[in-house]
């Protein structure tokens, strides 16, 4: 199996699916680990009802006579396997859609099992008919129990096509609480802004270090030319005194 992270990153809603589906077994299983939700005060506010052959039928016939229809409806099956999500709400301080929030933690955590497990599943509505009293009575719910749905579960196609939908942009769904102030830099973090209020300093630092380089070779050229022109003006006067030199010499003779 792949990582949390890789299950739900990848997970997609399969529309169509093959005849093949999870053993009853199998989704003992997968139930067992999706029923570890998060739970206020461990109600276990949910069941599910698997609907499986002809059950998909009399399912079909029930939406059918809850929307006014004379044919049964077909969308039942579309998938060899229907999972029934109820929401089954427990005498308790705990809130109504609290309740109502770990059944759908629940079937959605089994879609992801079941996905990661190799299953193609989406989950579906019948819209009005989904807490309709035909389909109700068909599931056996009692007054405390309301109908979230239906998974529907079935061998992946081969050739499946990904998923259309786009990468999340998290930072459009995640924000602070109006009024407060915004969070400290991370260490290590370029923010906008930090590298203009530093660059002042660097900037005169390295003009300054290049003028003082400048500076120290224009002195250092100075002063060997300085050096090389008194070297010259020697060899000049000593030049001179040897000429004299000669000349008085060639006169002597």
């Amino acid at each position: 199996m792949t990582s949390a992270f890789e299950a739900v990153r990848d997970r997609q809603s399969l529309s169509k699916v093959t005849d093949v589906a999870p053993s009853p077994g199998e989704v003992l299983t997968l139930v067992a680990a999706a029923g570890r939700v998060a739970d206020h005060s461990s109600l276990r506010p949910w069941r599910l009802i698997e609907l499986r052959g002809r059950d998909r039928e009399r399912l079909g016939a029930a939406i059918a006579k809850a929307e006014g229809d004379k044919k049964p409806s077909t969308k039942p099956l579309r998938a060899p396997l229907l999972i029934a999500v109820v929401a089954s709400y427990r005498k308790s301080k705990v809130a109504r859609w609290e309740q109502e929030a770990v059944a759908s933690g629940v079937a959605h955590m089994l879609s992801l099992l079941l996905d990661d497990a190799g299953w193609g599943v989406f989950w579906r509505t019948a819209g009005s008919a989904t807490r309709s009293k035909p389909v109700a009575k068909l599931h056996g719910l009692d007054k405390n129990e309301e109908l979230l749905g239906w998974l529907y579960v079935g061998g992946k196609p081969e050739r499946s096509r990904p998923g259309r939908r786009k990468p999340v942009d998290a930072s459009r769904f995640v924000s602070r609480l109006p009024g407060s102030e915004k969070p400290a830099p991370r260490v290590g973090a370029v923010i906008a802004g930090e590298a203009d209020a530093s660059s002042p300093s660097t900037d005169g630092s390295e003009k300054k270090s290049d003028r003082s380089k400048k500076s120290g070779t224009s002195k250092k050229s100075g002063t060997s030319k300085k050096h090389g022109g008194s070297k010259k003006s020697v060899k000049a006067k000593t030049h001179k005194k040897s000429t004299k030199a000669a000349e008085r010499d060639d006169s002597a003779q």
